[in-house]
């Protein structure tokens, strides 16, 4: 099986969505919540919101319970009344379960509310308390539940808004939650053996802290894994960047579909745009220069087999703004020469021994063959 193939098997993740939001609806559907999902929505986030997501006909708590299961990460907008909501509280007790047997990541926003409120439960929140200890004196442990939750709420490193602007407060929250998001992705690929090594010399070439436009050439034969590598990095550090496009399978979709397409894509992509037409390849390359070249930007350009595919897509350093990394793999080394790239890396093949453990994890899911088979593992890769 080649890197790719062991790639897309594990990249397939239990998660259904990156973030799972819980709010109290009165206080904050029609406001920040609403332009939170909105921003999270526009940076590629999966985004499960109860007020659209669930299905009719299905029971609505256990559909959320499997929702938060299933997400990443939950968000948790605490408002002045986000207490007083019993249906909030149940989705908080789930979501510290997830926490402590799922490895499910917590974040809280503090809307309108003081995390001290939150903790002690003064205030609004203890008029709730009040209430939900009147209705539910026959099953206090319930509300002990609750209270506790709320408690581990206020312990967790979140965001206050206080008098901050919200735009920039949701700017901070979204890239925080691409930010993990990226570390989480990594993490899926500790299965793929001798990935994480090569990522790291790539990321000494990529030197993100440096301001000057750097193009980075991946080349060497098909099925070695330079797709994979270009598109572990680009999880990883696309959060550093005002924008980010990976374009993907450049040599079939331009022999299908023409370069005008990819322009489109690389440049929607970058300003989160849907609607961008660009009417042939001239108008592409003079879009491209004239509204990226302000942007800190992020792109892979991915199989590319034709000069003239560099050229159209990212044909000079100064297209693009201030410390902007472009990625192109190729089979071709002379063609990144040609284009006059920064760094070339050469994808190394996997050495003896990772190949074997590539091997066995397909075939055994170790990265060690069993016992009884290991002299018949070992006897085929010598002669192979």
């Amino acid at each position: 099986m080649s890197i790719e193939g062991a790639f897309s098997h594990t990249f397939s993740s239990m998660w259904k969505y990156d973030v799972f939001l819980s709010f109290r609806g009165e206080d904050t559907r029609n406001n920040f919540t609403d332009h939170l999902h909105v921003a999270l929505k526009k940076s590629g986030i999966t985004v499960f919101k109860d007020d659209i997501e669930l299905e009719k006909g299905k029971s609505t708590s256990l559909e959320l319970y499997k929702a938060i299961e299933e997400s990443r990460i939950s968000i948790i907008v605490s408002s002045r009344n986000y207490a007083s909501s019993t249906w909030c509280l149940n989705e908080l007790v789930k979501i510290f379960q997830c926490m402590m047997t799922m490895k499910h990541t917590v974040f809280p926003i503090f809307y309108d509310v003081d995390p001290s409120v939150v903790r002690k439960q003064t205030g609004t929140f203890q008029e709730a308390f009040s209430k939900h200890e009147e209705t539910f004196r026959e099953n206090m442990e319930k509300v002990q539940k609750w209270r506790a939750a709320l408690i581990e709420v206020a312990n967790l490193s979140g965001w206050c808004l206080k008098d901050r602007p919200e735009s920039k407060f949701i700017k901070e929250i979204v890239n925080e939650i691409l930010r993990r998001l990226s570390h989480t992705t990594l993490r899926t690929h500790e299965d793929l053996v001798g990935l994480n090594s090569r990522i790291t010399r790539l990321l000494r070439l990529m030197n993100t802290s440096s301001n000057e436009v750097r193009m980075i050439g991946i080349c060497r034969m098909g099925g070695i894994g330079k797709t994979t590598i270009a598109r572990a990095i680009y999880d990883l550090i696309s959060c550093e960047f005002e924008g980010s496009s990976f374009l993907a399978n450049v040599r079939e979709i331009s022999e299908k579909s023409g370069l005008v397409c990819l322009q489109e894509q690389l440049i929607s992509n970058i300003l989160r745009e849907r609607k961008i037409k660009v009417w042939n390849v001239h108008e592409g390359i003079k879009m491209i220069r004239s509204r990226l070249r302000n942007f800190k930007i992020l792109i892979v350009i991915d199989d590319v087999d034709n000069i003239n595919q560099l050229n159209e897509l990212t044909g000079k350093h100064d297209w693009f703004g201030r410390g902007s990394r472009i990625i192109i793999t190729t089979r071709d080394k002379h063609l990144l020469m040609t284009h006059g790239v920064d760094f070339i890396y050469e994808a190394e093949k996997l050495a003896d021994e990772e190949a074997l453990q590539l091997f066995s994890l397909k075939a055994f899911k170790n990265y060690q063959p069993p016992e009884e088979y290991e002299q018949v593992v070992q006897t085929c890769f010598k002669v192979c």
